[in-house]
């Protein structure tokens, strides 16, 4: 007989024996046996057995798992760590992360990591990893509300700051690219909660530890699985993770003016950005900056209008720039409205029964715009 058979046959008789599972449980055997001179009752072999079936169980879930890969029938999932959280989304709710973030990236400063810290840092991991140029990037509420691609770190992060200095404010930071003392005294001279980056200088690193509570993570090389769960109702929800990113050769031209190839590049830029966007979702871009956006809105043309109105709000020129739409176009009015703002180029993945008065209003006033032919809707 096999250790977890031996495990499981002395659980099931949880009435009259006790079964210690781990040697973790040892210290709590040894305080058992001293307090009660070596006797042990009901609960007691009640709570051990638990420890056995958790270990069993967590054994037998990860063999079906391995042996049924994509298998949709069962829902069956274990994780033996639980993080305790200082609270959920809010003070007044518990909270839990049941993993292993230590996998992901290694904190070198700061506080305790909050659930909503979570949420962010999932959001900047997914959201980076799709970027390979130098690349900083600001996320708030899980969304970039600046982002920038430059040959130069620190001019990376000054734009991607212009981008909407406000929402800045108490965000998370992410970078692809170490950081060195000239970005970091930069990035210091704002409050913010989380910075994650694959490595910092030591000169670096000092300036940032200025601020005691400011969490200062190193990120790791990490292959995230292929799917997500989300828990609604009285269910599961199970989905294959959105990966596709598109490419030039991968865009088809709707219109009778051609982008540029300065256009295809932010074009491009801006569908990535709107690929991890809450819905409805418009990103507006230029020279592989984020000029706006228009999040979670409830119709598309509120998603433009409020990335417009964001772009104006720090004298961002949207002249000449790129519009990028998580979805299609349902009627004209969208690409109407990005014209009179000084839009030329849009990207959006086409189906809506009335594309074509969308392509016909571009051809009229020297628009170009490009299907992918992918929606990115994310709720």
């Amino acid at each position: 007989m096999g250790g977890i058979s031996l495990i499981r046959a002395a659980a099931k008789n949880w009435l009259d024996v006790l079964v210690v599972s781990s040697m973790e449980m040892y210290d709590d055997l040894l305080t058992l046996l001293v307090e009660k001179d070596g006797e042990t009752d009901l609960d007691d072999r009640r709570y051990f057995a638990a420890g056995a079936f958790d270990v069993s169980s967590h054994y037998d879930t990860a063999i079906f798992n391995w042996m049924n890969p994509g298998d949709i029938k069962r829902f069956k999932r274990s994780e033996q760590k639980a993080n305790v959280l200082r609270y959920g989304e809010n003070p007044h709710q518990e909270g839990i992360f049941y993993g292993h973030p230590e996998e992901i990236y290694e904190q070198l400063h700061g506080r305790a990591i909050s659930y909503n810290n979570l949420l962010d840092l999932d959001a900047a991991v997914h959201l980076i990893d799709d970027f390979e140029e130098t690349t900083f990037a600001v996320i708030k509420h899980n969304n970039a509300c600046g982002l920038a691609c430059r040959e130069n770190l620190t001019e990376a992060w000054k734009d991607a700051l212009a981008g909407d200095p406000v929402s800045a404010f108490g965000g998370v930071l992410v970078t692809n690219r170490t950081v060195d003392v000239a970005t970091a005294t930069e990035i210091n001279k704002i409050f913010f909660e989380i910075i994650l980056a694959p490595d910092y200088k030591p000169e670096a690193l000092e300036v940032l530890k200025a601020k005691k509570n400011r969490i200062i993570l190193k990120k790791k090389d990490y292959t995230f699985a292929g799917e997500q769960f989300r828990s609604i109702l009285n269910g599961t929800l199970w989905q294959q993770r959105d990966v596709v990113t598109e490419t030039d050769t991968s865009l088809e031209v709707k219109t009778k003016v051609l982008p540029t190839a300065a256009e295809v590049e932010d074009l491009l830029f801006a569908n990535k950005i709107v690929k991890h966007t809450k819905s409805n979702a418009i990103v507006l871009a230029k020279n592989k900056q984020l000029l706006g956006s228009g999040t979670g809105q409830t119709s598309r043309v509120d998603a433009l209008r409020h990335a417009i109105e964001k772009a104006n709000a720090f004298n961002l020129s949207l002249e000449g720039a790129v519009m990028a739409s998580d979805a299609f176009f349902p009627f004209a009015d969208s690409v109407e409205i990005a014209d009179k703002a000084g839009i030329k180029a849009v990207i959006q993945p086409g189906g809506s029964i009335r594309d074509k008065d969308s392509i016909a209003y571009c051809d009229l006033h020297q628009m170009s715009m490009v299907f992918t032919g992918i929606r990115h809707f994310k709720h």
